[in-house]
């Protein structure tokens, strides 16, 4: 069974040095195995947020490519009333050619930004739990 931090306080504070020392490993090792929890959780958390974003934008994205087919369908149509049917579906792969690189070099600078996921809350939690153990910090009220 495990305290809570605001009950293990003043049991630290009654302890002598000597035996505030020898826990010492025991406490460190307490709190990178939260620390290693905590990552996992911050990691999982980001992970399924990003795995329910990608099913969306693929559901979007299906449809998207048959409301393109569509629309360029109705494109060629238009533009061969005034031009030959061959010239009119060339002139229309080509818009939709430049919009594709365009959009794949967005999505690729896009996609750079985000991987890979970091647990960058759990990165600060280790960095400031070092600091205070260097004595370099300060604890808050909630223990970090």
């Amino acid at each position: 069974m495990s305290s809570t931090p605001t009950e293990e306080r003043p049991r630290l504070r009654d302890r002598s040095l000597g035996s505030l020392i020898g826990s010492l490993p025991d406490l460190v090792s307490r709190l990178i195995r939260g620390e290693i929890q905590h990552a996992k959780q911050e990691i999982a958390a980001k992970l399924k947020a990003a795995g329910v974003g990608a099913g969306l934008l693929v559901g979007a994205a299906i449809l998207a490519i048959i409301f393109l087919q569509i629309m360029l369908a109705a494109a060629i149509i238009a533009l061969s009333l005034v031009l030959p049917a061959w010239a009119a579906a060339l002139i229309v792969g080509g818009v939709v050619l430049i919009i594709v690189i365009v959009l794949a070099l967005v999505g690729v600078k896009a996609l750079k930004t985000g991987v890979p996921p970091v647990p960058t809350d759990t990165v600060e939690n280790v960095k400031s739990d070092i600091r205070a153990i260097k004595g370099e910090g300060e604890y808050d009220n909630a223990g970090r």
